[in-house]
């Protein structure tokens, strides 16, 4: 049996549209990440938290640590890495939504900022977690 997933989204208008191949493959990574996180005793706390220009794909916690993840998916390395695409911008961005967070839920234990790093090329598929990748 073989099935697949068709992504839709509602526009403004209330019309249903479907989802370009970058947010497919931008799910389908965080997705990944996710599991290899709790694969690892990350428990989920949110997905795609969002502030102001901030978007944090994934907040995670083990023992009195919460992490904030940025999942970076490529088909390629020819231009780079896909942990190299988390500039300082969207560093601060990140930054600056996990503040809020952090203030929204009173937490008072240990923050961390971590990258998921999935590189897929030729039908392999290689996961990377940079533990405290900036701060």
């Amino acid at each position: 049996m073989s099935f697949f997933i068709l992504y839709f989204k509602l526009s403004a208008k209330g019309k249903i549209k479907p989802v370009s191949d970058k947010i497919k493959k931008g799910k389908e990574g965080e997705m990944l990440a996710a599991d290899f996180l709790v694969g690892k005793g990350f428990e989920i706390i949110a997905r795609n938290y969002r502030h102001k220009r901030s978007e944090i794909d994934l907040i995670v916690k083990k023992n009195n640590w919460l992490i904030f993840v940025e999942v970076k998916m490529r088909s390629s390395d020819a231009y780079g890495y896909p942990e190299d695409f988390v500039d300082y911008k969207k560093a601060k961005n990140i930054i600056d939504g996990a503040e809020e967070y952090t203030y929204q839920q009173n937490w008072q234990g240990n923050v961390r900022y971590d990258i998921v790093s999935i590189l897929e090329q030729q039908g392999e598929r290689e996961i990377v977690h940079i533990e405290d990748a900036f701060y």
